[in-house]
């Protein structure tokens, strides 16, 4: 009995010290990509610190990876990063004097013609494409444990596609939320004449469809890129044609063709690996799939459309 004691005890410490070196070894790895991904961005350039910058790619690689995701999966997505734009975007967020001026010298025109072909109105796109700046720039604060502090919208760009493609997508999204917002004065004033502004709410939806199909849905949206997710809105929410999403975002109709049919295949591959993952079959994810988006006890425009302090 003694002797099977001491085995089990043996075992137990050798599996706690296989485990300490399998993470000491992990740390090691990844503490040199990230200090290598740090080298390649020239941050150091604009006053950002290589273990600054390091917690920021491990934070992205958390939102991003799966959990026991291993060297060369993680090496592939660092290195598929903007890396040169990601410094640029956070060393601006710090409000560091020189990464402006990069900034400014490198997309201030983009984004005049971005706002010019969005609101199709000279005076109408330079003030949407300044108030954009002072987003950018951090003009606003928010409440923290520690207080007010400015925050800057470029502090959520996460390097996953280009810079100036990300800038097109949140000056976009800024000037349909000001329609919105435009729209829904003025349907309020209509109603208030017309007697129906204390008109009862909508009852909200009755969950009809399996809790695991929302969670792996909303997981899989929330995995999208900003400028994916903006292109699905856009499209299926707000009833926006291909063509008008294309000049918005500067390119083909073609190309946003393509975006939404490539988006939309890889949300179904991964939410039925989401599904089989959480337990069901696969004819059974499958099945699951036909549901109505009505029934699931999921907000999917506002999961679809990018959050304020998210456009990653």
């Amino acid at each position: 009995m003694l002797a099977a004691v001491q085995v089990m005890e043996f075992e137990i410490t050798s599996n706690a010290a296989m485990e300490t070196a399998a993470k000491s070894s992990s740390g090691a790895w990844q503490t040199a990509l990230f200090r290598e991904a740090f080298s390649v961005s020239g941050g150091a350039a604009f006053g950002l610190e290589a273990a600054a910058f390091s917690a920021m790619l491990e934070e992205v690689c958390r939102k991003y990876l799966p959990a026991n995701a291993g060297e060369k999966e993680t090496r592939a997505f660092v290195e598929g990063l903007r890396l040169r734009e990601l410094a640029l975007a956070r060393a601006c967020a710090t409000g560091h004097e020189r990464a402006w001026t990069e900034f400014l010298n490198r997309y201030r025109e983009p984004l005049y013609s971005a706002a010019l072909a969005i609101t199709r109105n000279d005076a109408a796109g330079h003030e949407l494409a300044d108030s954009l700046y002072a987003e950018l720039y951090g003009v606003k604060e928010r409440a923290t444990a520690q207080g007010l502090e400015r925050f800057s919208k470029l502090s959520t760009y996460t390097g996953r596609g280009s810079l100036e493609g990300w800038l097109r997508t949140v000056l976009a999204q800024s000037w349909v939320d000001r329609y919105r917002k435009q729209r829904r004065l003025v349907s309020l004033e209509e109603e208030t004449e017309a007697g129906r502004q204390f008109a009862a709410a909508e009852s909200p939806p009755q969950p009809g469809a399996d809790p695991r199909l929302a969670a792996a849905t909303d997981e899989a949206l929330g995995a999208l890129a900003a400028e994916d997710r903006f292109i699905l809105a856009a499209y299926f929410l707000d009833g926006h044609t291909l063509a008008e999403i294309g000049a918005t975002l500067a390119v083909h109709e073609s190309t946003i063709s393509r975006r939404v049919e490539r988006t939309v295949r890889d949300l179904r591959k991964r939410i039925l690996k989401s599904l089989t993952q959480r337990g069901m079959s696969a004819r059974a994810a499958e099945e699951a799939l036909e549901v109505d988006v009505r029934d699931l006890a999921l907000n999917v425009g506002q999961r679809l459309r990018p959050q304020k302090e998210e456009q990653a």
